[in-house]
């Protein structure tokens, strides 16, 4: 009994010791254990380490190879044999009433043969310029995929970063409830007020360290999602460096502008466009087995016989190839890539009319920002001095404890509002950088 006891008060005392290096933990600042990554830096290494560039990455080296498969039937292809035969019998002719020998029982023969074709109505080049637009079109996927990830990285940062300030701003409202229901207890002691205003300071100050409680756990999915593409352990500490300078803007340029620049600059209109040249230049394949194709063919090839003159010879032989019937395939493959032509064109124009939607929803989210910005530019000071007075009149017996409540309240909103405008303009710009396909690498170095 003594032992099991024992037992009991040990796990007791590890569970407390787990407990309290958690809770110390918490009161940490966010990401205080490493050095600030700057966005910059994070940028870098998500847009060349990540697992999605990778694999970009292994696409563009397969394109390229596609790309060698394709030019090598442009060049000739050379073939060599040898054989050793072995025959049951040796091959003979009837002359008469004779038999002749025609051949060895056993033979050795080899040969060399070179074959190049020569013109088949550009067959084989468009089928060597397609696979060179399937390999820019990798490169372009390329950038767009890197674009997309510098895009994803930022967004998370101004989480993070969002979630940084907001955190500050909670401790400020428990730290102010916890002073306030210090005095409210002061106060009921005192027999100044009811028991019902103590249990309302009580209550909203359980309710803020709920609050703080949840903004802590959602920053570290947001960290765990910069981890992941920073390729680092998802639960590792983060942290990111406030970016210098004043909040970006769109330097008042009207929306037509962006879209037209998107129009120019997106990843995805480029891609489309090589896409309709690949469907083209295979129409052209397709189109081209109507008709011949010419070739050359030479080769030098040797039998071992010793009933022959010449056991080795040279030649030379010029041919033309054609498919005459083939059920119909390639008349049906011509349509079906018109088919193709005349779908990926309209998806272009959809494609179109959905960049231009994003630029608006980017463009008009940072002009909301921007409003909400100055109209609160006063109201965090108003709301700091609005509490200042509540409490001073609270503390004299003059006002009421809703009012502190309230004022606290108000202020907390104030501030969240004012960080979360900030960082939402942050967001979409980026997002509207993105939109118009600008370089967010570049742009954020």
């Amino acid at each position: 009994m003594r032992f099991f006891h024992r037992k009991r008060l040990s796990l007791a005392a590890v569970l407390v010791f787990v407990a309290a290096a958690a809770v110390l933990a918490d009161e940490r600042p966010p990401g205080s254990a490493e050095a600030a990554i700057t966005i910059s830096e994070g940028i870098a290494i998500a847009t060349a380490e990540s697992r999605v560039m990778k694999i970009a990455s292994a696409n563009i080296n397969i394109s390229e190879k596609e790309s060698d498969v394709a030019m090598s039937i442009l060049l000739p292809s050379i073939n060599a044999e040898i054989a050793q035969g072995f025959l049951n019998n040796k091959p003979m002719a009837i002359f008469g009433t004779m038999r002749v020998p025609m051949a060895n029982r056993n033979s050795l023969s080899y040969g060399v043969n070179i074959k190049q074709s020569l013109y088949d109505f550009g067959a084989n080049i468009a089928r060597y310029r397609a696979s060179l637009e399937s390999q820019e079109a990798a490169k372009v996927d390329y950038e767009r995929i890197k674009n997309l990830t510098a895009l994803e990285f930022l967004i998370g940062c101004y989480e993070v970063l969002e979630y940084d300030k907001l955190i500050e701003v909670s401790l400020k409202e428990i730290e102010r409830f916890d002073a306030h229901h210090k005095v409210a207890l002061e106060l009921y002691k005192e027999g100044v007020i009811t028991k019902n205003d103590l249990l309302q300071a009580e209550v909203r100050l359980s309710d803020s360290r709920q609050r703080l409680a949840a903004l802590r756990n959602s920053r570290k999915v947001s960290a765990s999602r910069l981890n992941n593409l920073l390729q680092r352990p998802l639960m590792a500490d983060l942290r990111i460096a406030e970016p210098d300078g004043a909040v970006a803007s769109s330097d008042n340029a009207e929306i037509e502008y962006f879209i037209e620049m998107a129009q120019k600059q997106r990843p995805e209109i480029k891609i489309v466009g090589h896409e309709l040249e690949i469907l083209t230049l295979q129409q052209r394949m397709r189109a081209s087995e109507y008709l011949p194709t010419f070739y050359a063919q030479a080769g030098y090839n040797y039998t071992e016989n010793d009933y022959q003159v010449y056991e080795g010879s040279w030649s030379v032989m010029l041919g033309a190839r054609m498919n005459i019937f083939n059920g119909g395939s390639t008349r049906a493959e011509l349509s079906n890539l018109k088919i193709k032509k005349e779908r990926l064109s309209e998806q272009m124009r959809k494609l179109s009319d959905d960049i231009a939607l994003d630029v608006e929803r980017y463009y008009l989210s940072m002009k909301s920002a921007v409003e909400k910005l100055s109209v609160m530019k006063d109201t965090v000071s108003q709301s700091e001095e609005n509490l200042r007075i509540n409490k001073a009149r609270y503390q004299n017996g003059q006002g009421t404890a809703t009012d502190v409540v309230d004022a606290i309240t108000l202020s907390t909103a104030a501030q969240t509002n004012y960080y979360s405008a900030i960082y939402e303009q942050q967001r979409a710009y980026a997002g509207l950088l993105y939109a118009c396909g600008s370089d967010l690498k570049e742009m954020f170095k």
